[in-house]
């Protein structure tokens, strides 16, 4: 006779219901290997993955324009220098700290809360293993644990936040193109073009990294060679391999690092690109893994459908996925154009980058004057600071990289995450009408340009029109085509600048209680000029003469008048309607 025993029983059910609720939390976020399947990017469960993407440029790959270096901005330069100044042993500190505070657990948890779904790691071969000349044994690998401990941290980031982790070579051994900067490369040292060594390197640390994360489903990609650049058939008038006809050793490269890839891992999707900068695929289809995906790189263009026109003519012919791997470096009026017209495709993408010095990323990282003073040297624009002036400048920098150091663009956020599919604007700063309200100009609301302001001149597309565009030319606070700038009274504040005839500011006002009230402007400007007021969509009053200043550190008040405002949600937009003139504040009482 059987007997059942109930608290073993109970024990047993405990137990199984234990198994699945520590299995459940894999079920739900665990999606399995990113592949191609057809003209899509799908997850293991053949779900569309539309990659929302950022790289991490900076951080194992310094650049010299995100640290303001115009002159020799390879990194190896810009240490090279830096030992010049402030010696060997603080360079080293420098850059252990740079290492250490560029990227944290804290901006991967930004970007997941900000609605990204993807980062991009730009990889300098550098730190995983030696360069060939520094082998102490010719033709073996010595291999570093510093990057792949660096990667190991970031893909950690990733899972916690289930975020897909591509791995970008941007810096290959010996350097892949003519624009020194993109891989760090100095020109007196053979090329990877130019050594075999080099080549048989890349392959070799592929094999490591792929071997190293074969099974790590949240490593979404292998980007094998970024950005290509390098004239094979005629170097002389073609040094960036933009019209290259052929790129037969850049796809033998690619193809020797794929079939090493799959030797350890037959997971993963491979990402190529093609030369003249990641554009130029003559002679490199059709894919030879049916794993794979492509990419380009776009910048400095109109977004149209006739500036993808042939990535898409290619997806369709060869039957295989298309990634835009970097993009970036503009305005907030081009970024939204840029992911409709992608998103509109999709066509997944990696923006670039997430920090540096300057406006036109979500994070920036504060300079501070004695780095100035050590940039303006290396620019030769300015005397050799001291040592302990320039390693102040430099420690201030690389501790100014926190996440919680940085200044937070929710202007640029905004206009990748929400205003591709949205015309709705909102409060940038909140602004509250109770018995009186000042609104700095530069305070405008957030949103699309026509909708919660209107300037002319919104962003750079001078790869299109061969004219430089610059958006907001102060370069200053905010992304959009606004001109931002120090207030020329008081430079520890900014104002809009160089607003132009035809063009207007709206504010978003949260009134408190209904009634009458008068509303001015501060302005500025060298010739006559006129503004105009509108409340909630309809013009009020007349224009009002703004007559020239005296000087260009004089603000004169323009009244606008006495109107009704309603309690609750107002607006008011500030039209320039003739002539040229700054802005700097709006008070309401």
């Amino acid at each position: 006779m059987h007997t059942f025993n109930k608290k073993s029983r109970l024990k047993d059910i405990m137990a199984a219901i234990a198994i699945l609720i520590l299995m459940l939390p894999q079920r739900i976020y665990s999606q399995g290997f990113l592949r191609a399947e057809g003209k899509r990017i799908v997850n293991g469960r053949g779900e569309n993955i539309l990659l929302r993407g950022i790289g991490l440029g900076g951080w194992m790959l310094q650049e010299g324009y995100m640290l303001k270096v115009y002159q020799e901005g390879q990194q190896y330069r810009i240490r090279e220098r830096m030992e010049a100044i402030i010696g060997k042993e603080r360079t080293e500190n420098f850059y252990k700290q740079w290492l250490s505070n560029h990227t944290s657990k804290a901006d991967i948890d930004s970007l997941k809360a900000w609605g990204f779904n993807s980062v991009r790691l730009p990889m300098h071969f550098n730190l995983y293993t030696l360069p060939a000349e520094q082998e102490p044994v010719t033709g073996r690998d010595t291999w570093l644990e510093k990057g792949f401990q660096m990667t190991d941290s970031l893909l950690s980031w990733c899972k916690s936040n289930s975020m897909y982790l591509i791995l970008d070579l941007h810096a290959a051994p010996g350097g892949q193109g003519n624009d020194l900067n993109i891989s760090d490369r100095d020109p007196a040292k053979p090329s990877l073009w130019e050594s075999e060594t080099n080549r048989r390197k890349t392959v070799a640390l592929w094999k490591k990294i792929a071997g190293r994360y074969a099974n790590e489903p949240w490593i979404g990609a292998y980007d094998i060679v970024n950005e290509p650049n390098w004239g094979f058939t005629n170097p002389e008038k073609d040094r960036n391999g933009t019209a290259e006809p052929k790129n037969e050793p850049l796809k033998k490269l690619m193809m020797d690092i794929t079939g090493a890839i799959r030797q350890v891992d037959k997971n993963h999707l491979i990402i190529i690109e093609g030369n003249g900068w990641g554009n130029n695929y003559n002679g490199v289809m059709p894919p030879w893994d049916k794993n794979m995906a492509l990419s380009f790189h776009k910048y400095w263009n109109h977004n149209t459908p006739g500036s993808i026109k042939g990535m898409l003519e290619m997806r369709d012919k060869y039957n295989v996925p298309v990634w835009l791997g970097e993009t970036g470096e503009n305005s907030n009026v081009w970024y939204t154009q840029a992911i409709q017209l992608l998103e509109g495709s999709n066509i997944g993408w990696a923006w670039w980058p997430l920090k540096k010095i300057g406006i036109n990323n979500p994070f920036e990282v504060r300079s501070n004057a004695d780095y100035d003073a050590l940039v303006n040297y290396w620019n030769n624009k300015g005397q050799r600071p001291s040592a302990e002036s320039a390693y102040r400048g430099l420690m201030t920098l690389a501790s100014s990289l926190k996440t919680e150091r940085n200044v937070v663009h929710r202007d640029v956020i905004d206009a990748m995450m929400r205003q591709p599919s949205s015309i709705e604007s909102r409060p940038f700063v909140k602004h509250v009408l109770l018995d009186s309200v000042r609104i700095n100009a530069a305070d405008y609301d957030l949103g699309r340009n026509g909708y919660a302001y209107f300037d002319r001149d919104t962003a750079d597309y001078h790869v299109s029109t061969g004219t430089q565009g610059a958006g907001n030319r102060g370069g200053l606070y905010r992304n959009d085509g606004v001109d931002i700038s120090p207030d020329p009274a008081d430079s520890t504040t900014y104002c809009v600048t160089e607003a132009q005839a035809g063009e207007w500011l709206q504010y978003t006002i949260d009134v408190r209680k209904a009634g009458s009230c008068n509303i001015s402007v501060r302005l500025m400007s060298t010739a006559p000029s006129t503004v105009s007021l509108w409340i909630n969509g309809q013009k009020r009053g007349n224009q009002v003469t703004v007559p020239s200043t005296a000087s260009q550190n004089v603000w004169r008040a323009a009244e606008m008048g006495q109107y009704e405002m309603a309690e609750g949600k107002n607006t008011i937009r500030i039209y320039i309607d003739n002539g040229t003139l700054s802005l700097k504040d709006i008070v309401i009482k």
